[in-house]
C-alpha cells in the first residue's frame, strides 16, 4: 500500500510558542552582538530561519560570516528554552488528536516542513511532546526559498520510505501561502489552516485544496488527509 505523506509546519500550524522562537532570536542578538533592536520590520511569517537571520544581520549591518552564524545560533539555542518556558505558548486546537490518529495509521507517515532550524524545531516540540510523531523532514538551516525546503523534505520522505513518493501521495499544511506554494512546487496537496497571522481570506486566495479556520474537528482533517473527504472548503 503506498503511504500518504503528510508534511506539517510548526509555528501557527502545530503550536503557538507565544512568539519564543523571535524572542530567543533578539536576545542572541543582544548577547552575542549587542544589538537591542528594531526588529519589526524583519518578516518571518512563512519564512526560514535562514533568511530571517540574514535580513536580521543586513538589517543590522552584522557580517554575514559563518564566525558570527555559529555564535548567533549557539547563542539562539541556548535561550530558545527559557523563551518557551516563559512566552506562554499552547498546543493549536485539535492537533494532539489529529497526530494521534495519523500515527495510528500504519499507511500513513508524518514528516515536517518548516522554515524553523532542525534544532531549533526539535527543541520547540520536545517542549510541546509533539517531537514522537515526526522522524524527517524539511528544516530551515540552509535555504532561503521554502519551496526549497519542501523539496528538501520531499526527499527526506523518499529516504525515509526508502521508495519513491508521487507528489499525489504528499499533503503540506501549514498557516501560511507560503505553505501552500511550497506544496505546489512539490506537486502535493494543501491544507490551510487560520490559526497563524494569516486569515481565511488571504488563505483562500492561495487555493490551498482544504481550508479551515482551525483543525478543532479533527474527523473532517483526518477525512480531508486521507482522502475521505467529497469537496474542498
Amino acid at each position: 500500500m503506498m503511504s500518504t505523506v503528510c508534511l506539517f509546519d510548526i509555528d501557527g500550524t502545530l503550536l503557538n510558542s507565544g512568539g519564543a522562537g523571535q524572542h530567543a532570536m533578539e536576545q542572541a542578538l543582544l548577547d552575542v552582538f549587542g544589538v537591542t533592536g528594531p526588529y519589526e520590520d524583519i518578516r518571518a511569517a512563512g519564512r526560514t530561519d535562514k533568511a530571517i537571520t540574514t535580513d536580521l544581520f543586513n538589517h543590522h549591518k552584522i557580517d554575514l560570516s559563518e564566525e558570527n552564524w555559529n555564535s548567533f545560533l549557539e547563542s539562539y539555542l541556548a535561550h530558545l528554552p527559557n523563551s518557551l518556558a516563559t512566552q506562554k505558548g499552547n498546543v493549536l486546537p485539535g492537533i494532539v488528536d489529529i497526530l494521534n490518529r495519523l500515527s495510528e495509521d500504519e499507511s500513513v507517515s508524518l514528516g515536517l516542513l518548516t522554515g524553523n532550524l532542525r534544532v531549533g524545531a526539535d527543541v520547540k516540540l520536545q517542549h510541546y511532546k509533539l517531537d514522537h510523531h515526526f522522524e524527517f523532514g524539511g528544516f530551515g538551516d540552509v535555504h532561503h526559498n521554502r519551496d526549497d525546503v519542501a523539496r528538501l523534505a520531499l526527499q527526506e520522505a523518499i529516504r525515509h520510505l526508502d521508495c519513491d513518493v508521487p507528489g499525489e501521495t504528499v499533503w503540506v499544511i501549514g498557516d501560511t501561502p507560503s505553505d501552500v506554494t511550497c506544496g505546489r512546487a512539490i506537486g502535493a496537496r494543501t491544507i490551510a489552516v487560520a490559526t497563524g497571522i494569516y486569515d481565511a481570506k488571504v488563505l483562500r486566495d492561495a487555493k490551498p485544496d482544504y481550508l479551515f479556520d482551525d483543525f478543532s474537528d479533527v474527523a473532517k482533517v483526518v477525512d480531508c488527509l486521507m482522502g475521505l473527504a467529497n469537496a474542498a472548503e
